[in-house]
């Protein structure tokens, strides 16, 4: 199968009253859990490599851009490359090239008018260049490492009405709203604004998209999903499984040198979380 645009699979789950799911990928082995998971549900979805996995990788974003867009050209569902969480406009314009047709352009921690200068800038760019592109407003917080925002701090939540100045303004094509998760969550207790979500969907033309979505419950991710939510993004959920799988696994087999009997292991992990979150999030169409 062909490999898909991020818009299309958006545009798609958000007319069917239901969400894509789009998780990030780190390594091979994430590729291919992801892959397989959808194939097991029979439900497209979305591959996402982040700025920070790009790091890791040596700042090089060809190696694993290359096998995740192989891996989807043979898939037996929709898969899309989406690039995460992105601040440097030259691996923006790296992803053009690299088989990516959607980015998300983070300048969600500058003051109001800065990142509304610098996305428009890269949405500009990403629309002359056939991408799709989402950004953020409001801090979901718990990036890089920072704890996540009180809910009463200043930005800890999207306002509506300045929400849709701005993706007027900006050009977007989806918005990541603020509603009460938090990145890099390792337990599921994240308890969401459901009211905010609401007026956040009347008032924005744009599809909504949740950051942070490992650490929100099946029950309050459904509800954001029936609510208006189109995109959910989630990484740390497959992390924390493979992590723990791979830990079991070696933990049992002291004498075992070879890799592959723990990565396929955490590979399987992450397979079944990913088969399970797609049918909490698609549940609702």
């Amino acid at each position: 199968m062909s490999l898909a645009a991020t818009g299309a699979l958006v545009s798609e789950a958000a007319a069917k009253s239901c969400a894509v799911a789009a998780f990030n990928v780190i390594t091979l082995e994430h590729v291919e859990a992801v892959i397989a998971g959808a194939e097991a549900a029979r439900s497209p979805v979305v591959l996402q490599v982040s700025e920070n996995a790009v790091k890791f990788r040596h700042g090089q974003l060809l190696p694993l851009a290359r096998a995740a867009v192989t891996a989807a050209e043979a898939a037996a569902v929709p898969v899309a490359l989406h690039m995460d969480h992105v601040k440097e406009h030259g691996l923006l314009h790296q992803a053009a090239d690299a088989g990516f047709s959607s980015a998300m352009f983070d300048a969600a921690h500058l003051p109001y008018e800065q990142n509304l200068a610098a996305t428009r800038a890269a949405a500009d760019w990403a629309h002359a260049h056939g991408m799709w592109i989402e950004a953020e407003l409001g801090e979901v917080g718990g990036k890089d490492g920072q704890p996540p925002l009180d809910a009463h701090a200043p930005g800890a939540r999207t306002d509506p009405g300045e929400a849709r100045q701005f993706v007027r303004d900006s050009g977007v094509d989806a918005l990541a709203v603020a509603v009460g998760s938090s990145h890099a969550m390792t337990s599921r207790t994240a308890s969401l604004n459901h009211e905010l979500l609401k007026r956040l969907d009347e008032a924005l033309p744009v599809p909504l998209v949740l950051h942070g979505s490992s650490g929100v419950p099946d029950e309050e991710l459904a509800t954001a999903v029936a609510g208006g939510i189109a995109k959910v993004n989630i990484g740390t959920a497959l992390n924390i499984v493979m992590t723990d799988a791979i830990r079991r696994h070696v933990t049992g087999h002291p004498g075992a040198v070879d890799p592959r009997g723990y990565l396929a292991a955490g590979r399987k992990a992450m397979t079944d979380t990913v088969v399970h979150l797609l049918a909490v999030v698609r549940a609702s169409g």
